[in-house]
């Protein structure tokens, strides 16, 4: 781990990438500060924050002055995040800690290895996920996009919603960030079918899990707020990002989609932008989030079907309403 020594209040921070945007997305100018608030003495964790768009987000929130622990599967692929960002920062206060989010047992693990630390818990993006992957069930024997994209972090931040509602301040509330997408609009909860066992679709399983995540924000917000806690809850939309989520597609698809990608799709660090955004922002007071900056109006939701899906997942994981 890097040493750290806190900076000024308020300080330069490098660009998001090495080289201008680019022109299609020329919107990312007016959203591509070259000052941020600093994030001295807060603590981020961040999901998947080994590669892609979650490794900028950890390069950037650390460059902040924050202490951030990225959670991934990969211990190879985490720790060689951490040298690039301490290579490049040697302030930088960045560590990585093992987490499996395909595994209730790893889960746990990992928030009572945090919550061991007495460390706060300031912003929370969970933004590791699965796409297309070929049909299959976690350990636990949930649907593989259902548990891991979803199930895997409303369990994890149910775990740590204690530490983040005492984090949370006056003018400052603690955030949880849901990195979703697009397709959620397009995306169908069948809590009669929640592990697409009747007819597997890769792309509708996908879908689901997306929609389950905004869903799973919007209740988030509304019960922290109605509690009177100092969290915020958002879903956010980076765009079409040029990730290695796309492996999965059928090898055609695949090398068409990579000369697209070049093209038209943004970099890891102009997805980025907008989960910062929704992280630092003191205008981040939940809902959607897409093209940097929250949305006037949010997906249509059904309140009815937000609480069933709540207590389903609360079910599915054992949890009691104590919180």
């Amino acid at each position: 781990m890097c040493a750290f020594v806190p900076p000024a209040a308020v300080a330069a921070v490098a660009p998001l990438s090495s080289s201008a945007p680019s022109p299609s997305w020329s919107w990312l100018n007016t959203l591509h500060p070259t000052v941020m608030p600093r994030q001295n003495g807060k603590v981020a964790i961040v999901t998947g924050g080994g590669r892609g768009i979650g490794y900028e987000v950890v390069r950037q929130l650390a460059r902040l002055g924050a202490h951030v622990i990225i959670g991934g599967r990969d211990e190879q692929e985490g720790l060689a995040a951490v040298r690039r960002i301490c290579e490049e920062d040697k302030e930088a206060k960045v560590e990585f800690r093992k987490l499996d989010l395909a595994s209730v047992l790893s889960i746990h693990q990992f928030a009572q290895s945090f919550k061991e630390r007495n460390l706060p818990l300031n912003i929370l993006v969970n933004n590791a996920g699965v796409m297309l992957v070929p049909e299959g069930r976690t350990g636990d024997g949930h649907e593989l996009h259902f548990g891991v994209n979803y199930l895997g972090h409303f369990l994890l931040t149910w775990l740590l919603l204690d530490l983040l509602k005492s984090s949370g301040e006056h003018g400052d509330a603690a955030r949880v960030v849901n990195v979703s997408s697009s397709a959620h609009s397009i995306g169908e909860i069948r809590l009669n079918d929640i592990n697409s066992s009747y007819h597997y679709s890769a792309h509708a399983a996908y879908c689901q899990s997306k929609l389950a995540q905004v869903s799973f924000s919007s209740h988030l917000h509304q019960e922290m707020q109605r509690g009177g806690f100092r969290v915020n809850s958002c879903a956010v939309d980076p765009g079409m990002v040029n990730t290695a989520l796309y492996c999965h597609l059928w090898t055609p698809l695949r090398m068409a989609q990579r000369v697209i990608a070049r093209l038209f799709f943004r970099t890891p660090a102009e997805g980025a932008v907008t989960v910062l955004s929704a992280a630092l922002s003191q205008d981040c007071k939940g809902g959607y989030w897409s093209n940097g900056h929250r949305e006037m109006t949010s997906p249509a939701f059904d309140p009815g079907l937000e609480l069933n899906l709540w207590e389903v997942s609360m079910q599915l994981l054992g949890l009691q309403s104590d919180q």
